[in-house]
């Protein structure tokens, strides 16, 4: 079976945490302990967030003179090579020597006309207070939006058209290795307008899930698998009555809406993934992925379910 696993930022970084290389790599640690069982029996393809590291980075390059600071595509690249390494690492610490790995710099299009561009969304970077987040705004220009009780630098988050690495990343699946790509939902790019061909960075980053959830459906996967720090989808969430769905069909979960700013990507990202494939799309803990590979746990997305069932 061909299952694509994304991690969700807490894989890498939880909130509060420093964003130091070491807190990564004991983050990163947990993760590889729950794919590992999974890459022994299937074909494995794993993404990643990437919005705390590269607003990292975006900071430290704040340090230069304006036209000296590097651009977020860019910024991105560095990202997909850095939390490759990690994963790469410790997954491979736990897995036969002959495992091959590989991680590849994804370059993913966008629309340069796509209305995100005129709506920043996307938070990356730490949280600031509000005073600190308008001083910031002010000398660098930098939109901010509320995210929780604290303020986060927003930026636009266009869709994903063409992830152009796609037959290399075939070709590795082919032959047995584990393949991680599309970090951080790719490295945004786009024809420059007036000339044919040729590629440019886009000052975006586009949304994992739907990168994820593309990428899955062009590899042709068996399962897309959105890691997080929830067990499952919730109805209610935050509510004595709330109650975690187990499975249901993208029809059922579209009836219900769920927070923009948190689960609400993934489950359309599930949902597009089921309808336009007809196989299975799960949301859950990062934890219990050997668990909902299997069917056990977390939330499961199919269009083949007749009605909504709940853990419990």
């Amino acid at each position: 079976m061909r299952v694509v696993v994304a991690l969700g930022g807490n894989a890498l970084l939880k909130r509060g945490e420093p964003m130091t290389a070491d807190a990564q790599r004991r983050n990163v640690r947990i993760a590889a302990e729950a794919m590992a069982p999974v890459a022994r029996e299937h074909q494995l393809v794993i993404s990643h967030g990437n919005g705390p590291q590269v607003g990292l980075l975006a900071l430290q390059g704040a340090a230069y003179r304006p036209d000296e600071a590097y651009p977020l595509d860019v910024l991105g690249a560095e990202t997909e090579g850095m939390i490759g390494y990690m994963i790469e690492q410790e997954l491979g610490n736990r897995l036969p020597f002959e495992v091959p790995f590989a991680t590849l710099l994804t370059m993913v299009e966008v629309d340069g006309d796509d209305p995100a561009f005129g709506d920043p969304t996307k938070f990356v970077g730490p949280v600031y207070g509000a005073a600190e987040a308008e001083r910031i705004a002010a000398e660098k220009g930098w939109v901010f939006k509320p995210d929780g009780a604290s303020w986060r630098r927003v930026v636009p988050s266009p869709a994903p058209k063409r992830i152009f690495e796609i037959r290399p990343i075939r070709w590795l699946l082919d032959h047995g290795t584990v393949v991680v790509c599309a970090g951080g939902g790719g490295i945004p790019t786009m024809y420059q307008p007036g000339k044919e061909r040729t590629l440019v960075g886009v000052e975006a980053v586009i949304d994992k899930d739907l990168c994820s959830e593309l990428l899955a459906r062009e590899l042709d996967a068996d399962l897309l698998i959105m890691a997080t720090d929830a067990e499952a989808v919730f109805l209610g969430w935050g509510t004595p009555e709330a109650r975690a769905i187990h499975r249901a069909s993208p029809e059922a979960m579209g009836q219900h809406t769920f927070p923009a700013g948190s689960m609400g990507p993934k489950v359309d990202a599930a949902c597009r993934f089921a309808m336009t494939t007809g196989r299975t799309a799960a949301i859950g803990a990062l934890a219990d992925i050997p668990a909902i590979v299997r069917g056990e746990k977390g939330t499961l997305i199919d269009k083949t379910f007749t009605a909504m069932s709940w853990h419990g």
